[in-house]
């Protein structure tokens, strides 16, 4: 049966928001310098013609989701293009369901198919995970429109009042799903999440690391300013992953800082560059011993290893024996978290730009298995981050959420902050969420305005 509440989407306009960072940002084997945002207003209607409008966000993180010898512009043109393509072909395909039940069958039935056929023809194929970020910011709006065509928040709209099939449709069918909901596996919201940091590769920790070409801007520049003046107790710090010896020695000057700025808690991120479990071990087993409060400081591991775990079927158990080791680029659905689990991994960081239904149903997968989980950044501005940290206000993850738009190019949300301040800007290592209310995501779109470009496209059924 379906619900009188389903929707479809008749309509989408897409608006290209290119920023700039302020800072480079080191990742992986890429330094960033900027990034394009898309923004999509889709409209939907209900079985009874009523409609209501949705929007949704999210940077084209080229560096993260394809690592590849290939131009940066060459790789950010062709993620551009396929989502582009995604509007065109999301509202021509005329289904009616609530979000979960169109963002799965789209990524199940079509996404895949419109990667391939658009990989025709190039030297390199464009990488699933880039597929899924593009077709991210769709599936945020669609939630956001469904809410709003309700009158009732996005997280409000995941149980049986709402939804036609139980998990079982999407997960495992067996009983552990059989009549239970991602409601089930929600905590009630907070309104008040600690925040990590992000230090990068590049990021000057100490002064002599200046260079004198860092912008004067207002915004802090070293670490030690940036933990006074937001007031943090949580640090991401990413790794290079193939030098043990400038991995090591980035975790203890960062975790000795920490210990004088009253700092409580640190990740290591080594970006999916290492192949051997003895790397991470070595570094964990030499801190345990040399620097026993650093080790304990480190609350998990973030994606030591290659992202494609069917490629690379490594047994992590060495690693998790030590600390939580949480899978990020792997997680691309429920089934590569199964797989994660089998191969010793312990934990999940969810992310809205791999799709909110995604990230929901990988969610409820790793809650049922007894994995734990964080929400982790894509250096999400604007609209982006709102999706992002209402995920982490709901999820009940290990710590906080991680957000580092304001690192990275703080200038880009001064329009949206001008409504919600304690979500881009860090205060007391606090985020604050109580500014984001009504239906939807609470993005108080009016009351933002945002001036945007002329559209880049706009499909309508």
């Amino acid at each position: 049966m379906s619900k009188t509440t389903d929707i479809t989407v008749r309509e989408a306009e897409l608006f290209l928001l290119p920023v700039q960072t302020r800072v480079p940002l080191k990742f992986g084997a890429q330094v960033v310098t900027r990034a394009l945002c898309v923004r999509v207003r889709v409209v939907v209607v209900d079985r009874h013609g009523r409609s209501a409008e949705g929007w949704g966000e999210t940077p084209l993180s080229v560096a993260w989701v394809w690592p590849s010898t290939l131009t940066w512009d060459e790789r950010e043109n062709r993620m551009r293009d396929f989502t582009i393509r995604l509007a065109r072909e999301l509202v021509k395909v005329g289904e009616f369901g609530h979000p979960m039940e169109l963002g799965h069958c789209f990524q199940e039935h079509h996404l895949e198919k419109i990667r391939i056929e658009m990989n025709h023809g190039h030297s390199e194929d464009m990488p699933h995970l880039a597929a899924l970020v593009c077709h991210s910011l769709f599936d945020l709006a669609i939630y956001d429109a469904f809410g709003n065509l309700h009158g009732r928040p996005v997280f409000e709209t995941l149980s049986a009042e709402w939804m036609e099939g139980d998990l079982a449709r999407y997960l495992d069918p067996s009983l552990t799903f059989a009549d239970r909901w991602p409601a089930d596996f929600l905590t009630s919201r907070r309104d008040r999440l600690p925040v990590w940091h992000l230090v990068g590769g590049l990021d000057p920790v100490e002064p002599e690391e200046l260079t004198g070409s860092e912008p004067q801007d207002g915004y802090p520049i070293l670490l030690r300013d940036w933990i006074r003046a937001d007031g943090l107790r949580c640090l991401k710090i990413k790794l290079r992953g193939n030098d043990a010896p400038w991995d090591y020695a980035r975790i203890v000057k960062i975790g000795q800082m920490s210990i004088e700025e009253g700092v409580t808690w640190l990740t290591a991120d080594f970006n999916c560059t290492v192949t051997d479990p003895a790397y991470v071990t070595e570094i964990l087993d030499r801190l345990l011993v040399e620097e026993p409060r650093i080790y304990g400081m480190l609350l998990y591991i973030e994606q030591p290893f290659p992202y494609d775990l069917e490629a690379n079927r490594i047994d992590v158990r060495a690693v998790s024996a030590r600390k939580p080791l949480f899978l990020d680029e792997s997680a691309h659905d429920w089934r590569f978290v199964r797989l994660g689990r089998e191969l010793g991994w312990t934990g999940v960081a969810l992310k809205t730009c791999k799709t909110l239904t995604g990230a929901l149903l990988s969610m409820c997968w790793a809650k049922a298995h007894g994995m734990t989980l964080m929400v982790q950044d894509l250096t999400n501005p604007m609209f982006a981050q709102i999706p992002h940290v209402l995920l982490a206000a709901h999820a009940g993850t290990i710590m906080g959420v991680e957000s580092n738009g304001m690192q990275f190019y703080p200038e880009a949300s001064l329009t949206e902050a001008r409504v919600h301040p304690g979500l881009y800007r860090r205060r007391d290592g606090i985020l604050d969420l109580s500014t984001l209310q009504g239906s939807g995501f609470g993005y108080r779109v009016e009351e933002i305005g945002r001036q945007l470009p002329n559209a880049a496209a706009h499909f309508a059924s």
